[in-house]
């Protein structure tokens, strides 16, 4: 069947984890748009504060208060939409937290409370999502991560949810499409993205955490999302970074494993002493921001992206992964000479 997908501004979208970074960038840029987006985290205050922003600057938005591990409040969600504005067009499963340190020695708790809200979450959201959007056709998009596809020191568990989350919407994707139902199923894979990720992990180690590089802007993660949610696409490589890191791993995982090992524990960790290691594994954070504070540069726009994105400029994309992985590898440098 084909996959027709509505412009944003007669969209009704929900996001999950939308109370900073990538969701809270995703809810802005489609509010303003024109969408009707309904905000969904554990955040209670960062949820209200960012829905009268939105509904100020002349936009639709509602909030629910949910944790998505939790498949009766993922229900809610569902139900809060329904019940405001009678449809879901556009589901997006974005929330996720970050967990520093050796897999050896994370309690196993937290291991499991990872995965709970990283893969259980989008497992939850994307099959009560799927109930009504196989009905009235629209898009599921799920947010993955380069790390669905190669391995880093420091942040495993994080790795083996992603590496889930991927497999399970390429299988859900395939169901779907032997059905022929009208849903579009898109995996967002972002490189480094400046949001406070980082910062909401709970850190095992003695430093600060932070992503490694190259990083970009939240707005360009959410520029792919609002993308898959007007046309379909299987998959969408955040950052040129991203493919051109999954693409190296496919072809030589050795010798990227040997790097990884090598360069990326050090890359993970400030000179500084941790400020929050308990981070919001457990429970939410009021703060409701954007972005992060990486120190070093942080890339405006994707080249690669955007061209990937336009089947016309599909070539210049690979040009730009020269471009990326001298940034990269300075960057890196730059990081190890701090």
């Amino acid at each position: 069947m084909a996959i027709s997908l509505k412009p944003l501004h007669q969209q009704v979208m929900v996001i999950t984890g939308a109370s900073s970074g990538i969701g809270l960038a995703t809810a802005k840029a489609a509010a303003a748009a024109g969408a009707q987006v309904v905000l969904a985290a554990r955040s209670g205050e960062a949820l209200r504060q960012i829905e009268e922003e939105i509904i100020a600057a002349g936009g639709q938005a509602i909030h629910v208060v949910a944790d998505v591990a939790k498949q009766e409040e993922v229900q809610r969600i569902a139900d809060a939409a329904l019940a405001r504005h009678g449809r879901i067009d556009t589901w997006v499963n974005n929330a996720g937290l970050g967990l520093f340190g050796y897999l050896e020695e994370i309690e196993l708790e937290d291991h499991r409370q990872l995965f709970n809200i990283n893969f259980w979450g989008v497992v939850h959201g994307s099959l009560v999502a799927v109930k009504y959007l196989k009905q009235t056709g629209g898009a599921l998009i799920n947010i993955g991560s380069l790390a669905a596809e190669v391995a880093f020191p420091l942040q495993g568990m994080y790795v083996a949810s992603k590496h889930a989350v991927n497999g399970f919407t390429n299988s859900l994707r395939v169901e779907l499409a032997a059905q022929g139902a009208p849903v579009s199923v898109t995996l967002i894979n972002p490189a480094g993205i400046n949001t406070p990720f980082d910062h909401h992990g709970r850190n095992y180690t003695e430093n600060e955490p932070q992503i490694p590089p190259p990083v970009y802007e939240p707005k360009e993660a959410a520029h792919a999302i609002l993308q898959a949610a007007t046309h379909p696409h299987r998959e969408i490589y955040v950052g040129g970074g991203a493919k051109m890191m999954s693409s190296l791993y496919k072809h030589f995982p050795a010798a990227v494993e040997w790097f990884n090992s090598m360069a990326m524990t050090k890359v993970q960790l400030r000179d500084e002493p941790p400020r929050d290691p308990l981070g919001t594994l457990y429970e939410g954070s009021n703060e409701g921001n954007v972005r992060g504070d990486w120190p070093g540069y942080v890339m405006k726009n994707s080249l690669y992206t955007r061209a990937s994105l336009s089947p016309v400029a599909k070539a210049t994309a690979w040009a730009a992964l020269g471009v990326v992985a001298i940034t990269l590898l300075s960057g890196m440098g730059k990081t190890n000479n701090r």
